[in-house]
């Protein structure tokens, strides 16, 4: 039988969550430059950006909740 998830589980499963919404808004600020035809050093910088933005946004809704 499966019981209700341990408190180490629910830390991991929120690592992930967390971890996967930097992924995806840095992978969004990417494809959104590729799409506007972006050489790849330029897709490469609107990643990084994306993904400290995506950073900031995570620690922001941390400290609010």
């Amino acid at each position: 039988m499966v019981g209700p998830a341990t408190d180490e589980e629910k830390r991991d499963a929120m690592n992930v969550l967390k971890a996967s919404i930097v992924v995806l808004v840095g992978a969004s600020a990417g494809l959104i430059t590729l799409s506007g035809g972006g050489s790849l050093v330029q897709v490469a910088v609107a990643v990084v950006a994306g993904s400290v933005v995506g950073a900031v946004l995570l620690a922001y809704l941390v400290y609010i909740l």
